[in-house]
């Protein structure tokens, strides 16, 4: 290796005598190498890829092509670096400073391939499935800080940075910070717990404790963000999600959801044409779902009314205002043309005068 090294120097010394121009040599040599091998991976490699039926590999050649590219040439300005015979301290940064940049770029191209893993794992159908969907955004941001603790890590030991201080202090740097950053802490670990246990996940209708209601749009490590009806964005800390009552309208066996149609017919009306009606409007709506089958229900005898309640399914939560008010407009309708009264109440008043006695 030395001897290739030495032969190398000689030649680059029979080309160009002056180090500087040496130094340039090496440069323009591997851009060369590097365009070489680029147009090599995109004329050739790129084409064979395109051929295969697998979207993976795609994808790969795609995140692994720019970083090797990039590799190459940081290999030659170190090269050429050398050659130039700085001083040892403006040598050290300027080296020290391009294996930096070759990390920072290989932490990014690891971080997209193995979120494109996770990705594929999460799409597998099998009966073992490895990750699931609702802990796809958890195994992503673990995954984000392995690789940055081991980017940064190394980017210690290139600098040749004693970590053993920092491993010393970090038991009372850490105690301080628990006192000091105990709330963000607390929105840590609860972002941790809801994406284990999953009470909820992305695309599910949720209703909060005190009210709010949306889709989760985004689960973080520090909070949950939901978009309510009005577009509304509305930003939740994970600590008073992991300690709320919340009802998951997409929850249960499936996402289908049940709306509930209330409405209240005079005594004396025939229940059974009621009933008719209710499900002939439920049957006809073509955003009812036929499974599980529409229902009428009486429920009570009411100080004025026969109050029933049409019940129905659609396919999603966010469907149930525009499909109740649909809903309620046709039985509104259907009412008056089959003549059957809806009551409101009444209250008669009985005046009694008194007439003083004089």
């Amino acid at each position: 290796m030395n001897l290739d090294k030495k032969q190398f120097i000689d030649l680059l010394t029979q080309i160009a005598p002056n180090r500087y121009l040496q130094a340039l040599v090496i440069i323009f040599l591997f851009l060369a190498v590097a365009k070489i091998i680029d147009l090599i991976f995109t004329r050739v490699v790129s084409k064979w890829i395109v051929k295969t039926q697998l979207k993976l590999d795609d994808h790969v050649f795609e995140i692994f092509h720019r970083p090797v590219f990039l590799t190459i040439i940081l290999f030659g300005l170190a090269l050429a670096t050398e050659r130039l015979e700085l001083k040892s301290f403006i040598y050290l940064v300027t080296v020290n400073g391009l294996k930096t940049i070759g990390i920072f770029y290989w932490a990014m191209a690891l971080t997209r391939f193995f979120k494109l893993l996770l990705n594929v794992f999460s799409n597998d159908e099998s009966r073992f499935k490895f990750i699931q969907d609702h802990t796809l955004p958890l195994f992503n941001n673990l995954l984000v800080l392995i690789v940055t603790g081991f980017s940064a890590y190394i980017i210690f030991l290139v600098w040749d940075i004693d970590l053993t201080a920092w491993v010393a202090s970090a038991g009372i740097l850490g105690l301080a910070v628990s006192f000091a950053a105990k709330d963000t802490l607390a929105n840590l670990f609860s972002g941790v717990f809801i994406m284990a246990d999953a009470p909820y996940k992305l695309g599910d209708f949720i209703v909060l404790d005190s009210g709010e209601r949306g889709e989760v749009r985004s689960i973080g490590i520090r909070s949950t963000r939901l978009l309510t009806r009005d577009d509304v964005e509305i930003t939740v800390p994970n600590s008073i999600m992991g300690n709320t009552k919340i009802i998951n309208e997409a929850g249960g066996r499936h996402e289908k959801y049940r709306i509930r149609v209330k409405v209240g017919v005079a005594y004396g009306s025939d229940i059974d044409k009621v009933h008719a009606v209710l499900l002939d409007v439920a049957n006809n709506h073509p955003d009812v779902c036929k499974s599980p089958a529409p229902r009428v229900r009486f429920r009570a005898f009411g100080d004025s009314s026969l109050d029933h309640e049409l019940l129905c399914w659609v396919e999603k939560p966010v469907l149930q205002g525009k499909i109740l008010h649909m809903l309620n407009t046709q039985v509104y309708k259907s009412f008056i043309k089959e003549q059957i009264e809806i009551p409101f109440p009444q209250r008669d008043i009985h005046v009694k005068s008194f007439i003083e006695n004089k």
